[in-house]
């Protein structure tokens, strides 16, 4: 079975229901017609970008260029971890600590994925190391953000609370546990649903695409619960390393809880 091609007429038939969403929200007053419409066209052209250049970089087949790829890849996440919370800490610590996290949590997950599961020659073929980076760090991005927002939103309005404990005598690990466990609880809760619908309410989208290209559908499952695997490790490692280094700062030596380190978003 070969893959059908779309072509430009194809494309044309259902950009027709971006029209439609677009009446619809001028006939019921909903005045988002301008923000579909912009989505719509940003989205065409990033992808068309994004089509072209990776149609260089796989025909370049370069190490250095692939990883300089990655890099991008993974520095566009971390900003959008670290400007997504409401609170954020000062001095840039938001950025920094996401960096890290994103990027320890992407790299472990796909270098690990690359050299056991899949195992393409080489082994940092652009054809398999870029799209999986790209998946990963989706997953990584909405964990890492939801988890460092819920603790420092939590810490701010729970300062009296924290504090009281810390008084009678509670570490600052003790005064935060609650909290803690909260916010990597919300961090995982879309891939843990994203798991639980898969296959019963939902198919996802690469096996979908998989099955679309011609690929047999059980060698689409094996890819799909494969990548389900990735993301929930990925996801777990980057909710718990941005709470846990958030905790650090937000706290000292002294077991005082320090917001002084914390400004709004």
């Amino acid at each position: 079975m070969h893959p059908i091609q779309i072509n430009p007429l194809d494309l044309g038939i259902a950009s027709l229901l971006v029209l439609v969403d677009a009446g619809l929200s001028i006939a019921t007053g909903l005045r988002l017609h301008r923000q579909v419409l912009w989505a719509a066209v940003r989205m065409v052209v990033q992808l068309v970008l994004v089509g072209f250049v990776l149609r260089a970089v796989f025909a370049i087949n370069s190490p250095a260029l692939t990883l300089g790829i990655i890099a991008l890849m993974i520095l566009a996440a971390a900003r959008e971890v670290a400007v997504r919370p409401s609170h954020r800490l000062k001095r840039g610590l938001n950025y920094q600590i996401a960096a890290l996290v994103v990027s320890v949590s992407s790299l472990g997950t796909v270098l690990l994925a690359l050299l056991t599961a899949i195992r393409p020659t080489p082994w940092h073929d652009p054809h398999y190391a870029i799209p999986l980076m790209g998946i990963v760090l989706g997953s990584v991005l909405n964990s890492a953000s939801l988890a460092l927002d819920t603790f420092l939103g939590g810490v701010v309005n729970r300062r009296a609370a924290i504090e009281a404990q810390l008084a009678l005598g509670a570490t600052t690990g003790q005064a935060l546990a609650e909290i803690t466990r909260e916010s990597i609880r919300k961090g995982l809760i879309p891939i843990i649903n994203q798991m639980s619908a898969a296959g019963i309410i939902t198919l996802p989208g690469v096996m979908t695409g998989q099955i679309l290209a011609g690929m047999d559908p059980l060698d689409a499952v094996k890819y799909q619960i494969l990548l389900m695997f990735l993301l929930t490790g990925g996801g777990a490692l980057a909710a718990a390393g941005a709470v846990y280094l958030t905790a650090h700062v937000v706290t000292d030596e002294r077991q005082r809880l320090r917001l002084d380190r914390v400004g709004a978003g």
